[in-house]
């Protein structure tokens, strides 16, 4: 086993190609500018955005707010794109994210001659903060504004046109601008702490603190409708394209000349989605798709839902794969508990100690998860591995647009960077769960299938804390069991987009009969979302609270207490670890 860790976690790492996305800007050279010119030839444009990328995890949704307005966006990177790229590129705009840098503890790369171009420029948070400072304002470690919040709109500037005057914004930053007569106070959250500004010097260079990209942010839309065609004049809007369809003809021309392909079928929204993408590539053809199926760390009901609508179809070759005694090896490890030198290699081999974190946990997952995918892709005689990647999966692992800026990696996903011997399709890998939804809707995915909640690919190694044994795997399942069914009981399953149990190290005293002891805390936790980059809490009756609690305490052996989670998104994450 140790040979194997070895092998894995000591390799030098593949990068993720993000197929179907725009190339990021490095330098505007010759062919760059070259291949942007015939990108604005195709959609009959001449105009081009920039947006640099300072590794927000909601960098994406940016490009994709403004795809929907029907703008030529292009990514540059900020720790190679200078001033003389940007005057040689011509931008109507600049968008800059935000990220997890600060401008006076760890300054974001970024030509600040930018600023001075006269080009109108958007910062998103990290981004506005660089504004503040570029123009003279103080920004400082201050007081943190997490979640959404109301800001009142303090200006009639184009920038809030058709907008209320009161407005929910999501926030997610820890540092503030200190409000100072250099700017023109847009919107604030109240003490006059700065939400919107623009710099009187400069009157072409906007910020922000929240962030209109996400979909709490309610007005969102009509900001980046604003920026671009209000303040930077946009003419042009490209028509959006049948994404589907241009997904399909990607595939139908890789898998041409009768090539195969496997794929880690979940029955989730997203595998289910690429699995018909894939069957329209190859026209419903037979024995060219396999559907590998993994159990042992997966909810009560999956493997009934991808039996229901996966099992006997003449399109898909499905394979069930029970893997519950693998994953028991490489996660629990019972045999190293007396071996020391060996808990010590693997120790410095994960940098962490044995997999009880989740991080390791995840890791670990992704041993056994390549490898069966890859020993039924041979057995089939596969060209390709092909998996429901999402970008918010990319992003969140610490991938996305080639930038010098730092991304944080929040969670390593069971589905990135995982170096197949086969080349990989991925063909949501450019979508978000809204967006991976909607190709589903157009393509007749059974919507059944695309309102399940997301489940994460590392299944319930993420809802166990510590060690994962047979015994908490059966917890695990039975408690999620219980609580989906009673979301569908009491008609909230759909009012919710995502929902879990959590078995915790922590114990509680319990008294049951006549006797006492000890049993696990368990938390359940449900949230509202649209695409997984953020969501809030759902707040369920009174009555269902004690319907659980009850069924918990009642059906499950060992329980000692339950507790609900309610934190939001940022700055909690949806699944526990």
């Amino acid at each position: 086993m140790l040979d194997i860790f070895k092998k894995w976690f000591l390799r030098k790492r593949p990068s993720q190609k993000i197929i179907g996305m725009l190339d990021t800007l490095k330098k505007a050279t010759p062919v760059a500018l070259a291949a942007i010119q015939e990108e604005m030839r195709v959609r009959k444009t001449n105009e081009v955005f920039l947006i640099f990328s300072e590794g927000s995890q909601f960098d994406h949704l940016v490009y994709q707010r403004a795809a929907k307005r029907g703008v030529y966006c292009l990514v540059a990177d900020p720790a190679k794109v200078t001033a003389e790229d940007v005057l040689k590129v011509n931008p109507k705009g600049i968008v800059i994210t935000g990220g997890p840098a600060s401008v006076h503890s760890e300054p974001p790369p970024f030509n600040r001659a930018i600023f001075d171009l006269g080009i109108p420029v958007l910062g998103i948070c990290l981004g506005g903060q660089m504004i503040a400072q570029h123009v003279g304002v103080t920004v400082k470690r201050g007081r943190p504004e997490y979640s959404v919040h109301n800001m009142q709109v303090l200006s009639s500037s184009v920038f809030f046109r058709s907008c209320p005057k009161t407005m929910k914004v999501m926030q997610s930053h820890g540092d503030e601008i200190e409000n100072d007569p250099r700017l023109e106070l847009l919107g604030s959250t109240g003490e006059g702490r700065v939400s919107a500004f623009r710099s009187i010097e400069k009157p072409y260079l906007y910020g922000v603190q929240f962030h209109p990209e996400v979909t709490e942010t309610l007005n969102g839309d009509m900001l980046f409708e604003n920026f671009f065609f209000g303040i930077c004049g946009a003419q042009d809007r490209f028509p959006a394209e049948k994404i589907a369809k241009k997904k399909i003809a990607e595939l139908k021309a890789k898998l041409k000349e009768g090539k195969k392909v496997t794929i880690g079928l979940s029955g989730g929204a997203d595998s289910s989605t690429v699995v018909h993408l894939l069957k329209e590539a190859v026209d419903g053809g037979p024995h060219r798709i396999q559907g590998v199926y993994i159990k042992g760390i997966d909810r009560p009901d999956d493997e009934a839902f991808v039996l229901k609508y996966f099992a006997n179809q003449p399109w898909l070759d499905l394979v069930i794969v029970d893997a519950t005694e693998q994953f028991l090896k490489v996660l629990a490890w019972p045999e190293m508990k007396h071996f020391k030198k060996i808990r010590r290699a693997i120790r410095r081999l994960l940098g962490m100690g044995p997999p009880v974190t989740m991080r390791a946990k995840r890791l670990a997952m992704r041993v056994v998860y390549k490898a069966i995918l890859e020993e039924q892709a041979r057995a089939y005689g596969s060209d390709f591995i092909a998996q429901g990647t999402l970008y918010t999966d990319i992003s969140e692992s610490g991938g996305g647009h080639e930038s010098g800026a730092r991304k944080a990696v929040i969670k390593i996903h069971h589905n990135t960077f995982l170096g197949f011997y086969l080349p990989e399709l991925t063909p949501l890998d450019d979508c978000v769960k809204d967006g991976g939804r909607d190709i589903g809707r157009e393509i007749g995915v059974p919507e059944e299938l695309l309102l399940r909640h997301p489940f994460p690919g590392v299944g319930l190694i993420v809802r166990i804390e510590g060690e994962i044994t047979r015994e908490k795997l059966a917890m695990a399942r039975q408690l999620d069991g219980i609580y989906i069914e009673e979301l569908r009981r009491a008609n909230l399953y759909h009012l919710v987009w995502q929902a879990g149990v959590v078995v915790t190290i922590s114990e509680h005293t319990v008294t049951k009969g006549d006797d006492a002891g000890m049993g696990v805390v368990v938390v359940y936790w449900a949230v509202w979302s649209v695409n997984g980059f953020t969501a809030q809490a759902v707040d369920v009756p009174y009555e269902f609270h004690q319907t659980i609690q009850r069924r918990f305490g009642n059906e499950v052996r060992g329980i000692g207490a339950t507790a609900c989670r309610t934190s939001n998104k940022p700055y909690t994450t949806i699944e526990w670890g």
